[in-house]
């Protein structure tokens, strides 16, 4: 069982099992939203995500085309999960509200193009992506 949380610690999840696929995304609405050069995070299957807490949710059209729903506190702020469409069925926990919590390495690294050049993703079976 991993636990996640928000800053203030209002919105939480719990993830049963291994994630499906932990990745990084350099896309530029991951850097927007993660305030950093790109964002991590671990996917689980949505029924080995619970949820507890009030959470706001944006919706956002991604460059791609794809649907996300981007699940956060309402008193700080922070991501908590988010459902992207051409991934259903999956929900990402980002690794910061996973904090403290010991995650597999990435195994993907995506929007590469838009990587920041002093950015490395490093390790055994890493599939670099565009």
């Amino acid at each position: 069982m991993r636990h996640a949380a928000c800053r203030c610690g209002a919105l939480r999840a719990e993830c049963s099992g291994e994630p499906v696929r932990v990745s990084v995304c350099h896309c530029h609405d991951c850097q927007r939203r993660t305030g950093s050069a790109f964002s991590a995070q671990a996917r689980f299957p949505a029924a080995a995500v619970i949820m507890e807490g009030e959470a706001r949710t944006y919706t956002h059209i991604a460059d791609s085309g794809n649907k996300g729903r981007f699940h956060f506190c309402p008193a700080c702020g922070s991501t908590i999960a988010y459902e992207i469409d051409a991934m259903p069925g999956l929900i990402a926990i980002p690794f910061g509200a996973l904090a403290g919590t010991d995650l597999p390495p990435p195994v993907y690294s995506i929007y590469e193009s838009r990587k920041a050049d002093w950015v490395s993703i490093v390790g055994d079976g890493v599939e670099h992506l565009d």
